[in-house]
């Protein structure tokens, strides 16, 4: 998007929340995150679910509870931003909708299935003067965040390898829209988890000149990715490997970052999503995304190596600059061009992985 408009959407009060979906996403990520934030109200939850309506009243006793999206387009004027988090194959229609009832949105990953698509949601955000933004929250990873600091203090040196792995061990399929190998569905790892790993490569190192990917089904009964592999050539000259897998008995390190001068190799996940599951909520006094020592990466080469403070992870972030862009105008803290070039990316893999060629981007 090329800006917002910066007038103020009603000044001095909060700013009115309706969320679609309150399943994984919805739940644990986008509600807790959104009632934490200052300047954000949510005050819609559209969930057809019963018991998930009530999860949603418990939960957040002053919400509304509708079973439609239509009661938002319904209430266009009283609502400030539509979030959606509902099944992949939702995400363009309702992202179209909301748009053309004049409503900012935010779209859980990925925003489309295609970057065509997305390109396709961002002209019409921009011909509407709207928000439009995809929810990739792991740019706030802590150890993503570490990573990002290590690069601007120069303490590898010249990368030329980035390796980053996000890694299960679920040999029993669990079901659902994201094991499905229905296409419409966008389901499997290189959508799911490759739309973070792509995100977090280009938000780093730029974009990407080539793209080689390993697409396989592992499991039994499997119809889905389940363990991927994606090679990406940047057109500065870094190499990032990303490895996206459930089916993985012994985890590799989160982040592996080769450079002229030193590596710096970290295990572990960000602690925020475990955190969020268990019911904790950010705000208040409580640190919020802090690891133990124990957990940090270390820096250096050969047998040396240093233990590196991991930066808190900050989750909360990411709506706090909606809210800043809503209120003030400018571009929202992930783009839609973002998005659209992480899509090319991952259409790239998909047709590397049936091919088996390397597939080169136009720059």
């Amino acid at each position: 998007m090329d800006g917002i408009p910066g007038t103020p959407l009603r000044p001095g009060t909060p700013l009115r929340v309706g969320l679609i979906g309150y399943g994984l996403a919805g739940s644990v990520f986008h509600a807790p995150l959104i009632a934490a934030t200052d300047g954000l109200v949510l005050d819609t939850v559209v969930t057809g679910d019963p018991e998930r309506q009530r999860q949603a009243l418990d939960e957040h006793p002053d919400v509304r509870c509708a079973a439609s999206s239509d009661a938002l387009w319904d209430r266009a004027e009283d609502l400030d931003l539509v979030v959606i988090a509902s099944p992949n194959r939702t995400h363009v229609p309702l992202a179209r909708t909301a748009l053309e009832a004049g409503l900012p949105v935010v779209v859980d990953k990925p925003l489309a299935a295609t970057a065509a698509e997305a390109e396709g949601l961002a002209a019409l955000a921009d011909d509407r003067g709207l928000l439009l933004s995809a929810f990739q929250n792991r740019r706030w990873d802590n150890d993503f965040r570490t990573v990002r600091r290590l690069l601007a203090d120069g303490a590898l040196g010249d990368v030329h390898r980035f390796e980053s792995r996000f890694e299960r061990w679920r040999p029993v399929l669990k079901g659902g829209w994201r094991e499905s190998g229905d296409p419409a569905e966008v389901g499997g790892l290189l959508y799911d988890l490759g739309s973070h790993l792509v995100d977090q490569a280009l938000t780093l190192f730029g974009p990407a000149a080539s793209v080689y990917a390993e697409v396989d089904v592992r499991r039994r009964g499997a119809a889905a990715d389940d363990d991927t592999f994606i090679a990406l050539t940047h057109a500065g000259g870094v190499r990032s490997h990303l490895w996206m897998s459930a089916t993985a008995a012994q985890l590799g390190p989160r982040f592996r970052v080769l450079g002229s001068e030193a590596a710096y190799v970290k295990y572990g996940l960000d602690p925020q999503e475990a955190a969020l599951r268990a019911g904790a909520r950010p705000g208040g006094d409580r640190p919020w995304g802090v690891e133990p020592e124990s957990a940090w990466g270390r820096v250096g080469s050969g047998d040396a190596g240093e233990p590196v403070a991991t930066l808190p992870g900050d989750y909360p972030a990411y709506y706090a600059a909606v809210a800043a862009a809503l209120r003030e105008g400018g571009e929202p803290p992930v783009t839609a061009a973002e998005a659209a070039a992480a899509l090319r990316v991952l259409e790239a893999a998909r047709a590397s992985a049936t091919t088996g060629r390397t597939i080169h981007l136009a720059p």
